[in-house]
């Protein structure tokens, strides 16, 4: 948070959130964005071969264990990516960290995710997760495209789609957790569809941003009913 943010954004990237995985103490996961493949390829050489990362791989490494669990990932929409969050203001690290909570949840595909299963989650799926209390702030699938930027190895064999959810607090999303498992909407019928298109059970990790993340910056609205 302290050395390595704003020389990223400073290249053509945005760093659209900082976490740690309250399940996993010694995870931690950031959301990086780019405009397209070709800017990500220019800007991660920039940001890779420059003076930061020069001074700082050395301490940022050896607190690594693994750094290759990464999923290169498109908006499975034209209106399915973030809005553009504002990074807080000031330099505070961890002193006043925010209470928000972003969750994420992976679905692991047969398939790549094509029209049949975007369409399944947009007309049958996110509104059983908003009805239950979810907001859906993004989700995402695998992009297609060839990793162009090797030294950073990513899951390429994998087909997903990625969706996320912001709420107030873990007790917001517990609450959440019981009213969708429970949730009228969740008839037998979609649950059996769902299954249908996963090879895996859905990874889900609830994530507390660091003072600086962009996201979440602030909860939904709808996530503490």
């Amino acid at each position: 948070d302290r050395e390595m943010i704003e020389p990223q954004e400073a290249v053509g990237l945005t760093v659209m959130g900082q976490f740690r995985d309250i399940d996993d103490p010694n995870a931690f996961i950031w959301l990086r964005g780019f405009a397209s493949m070709d800017s990500r390829a220019a800007a991660l050489s920039s940001f890779y071969d420059g003076p930061v990362w020069r001074t700082c791989r050395d301490r940022a490494n050896a607190t690594m264990i693994d750094s290759d669990n990464v999923l290169l990932l498109r908006p499975a929409g034209r209106s399915s990516g973030f809005a553009e969050v504002a990074r807080p203001a000031g330099t505070a690290l961890d002193r006043h960290p925010p209470n928000g909570l972003l969750t994420t949840t992976i679905y692991y595909l047969h398939e790549p995710a094509d029209m049949a299963f975007v369409d399944f989650f947009e007309s049958q799926l996110a509104p059983a997760l908003r009805d239950a209390g979810a907001s859906i702030d993004g989700y995402y699938t695998t992009e297609p495209s060839p990793n162009n930027f090797p030294r950073l190895p990513v899951r390429e064999t994998e087909q997903v789609l990625v969706w996320f959810s912001r709420f107030r607090n873990p007790r917001a999303y517990g609450q959440f957790a019981m009213r969708f498992g429970r949730s009228d909407r969740l008839r037998p019928n979609l649950s059996h569809d769902l299954t249908g298109f996963l090879r895996a059970e859905p990874e889900i990790h609830r994530l507390a941003p660091t003072a600086r993340s962009r996201l979440p910056a602030v909860a939904a609205p709808d996530s503490a009913r």
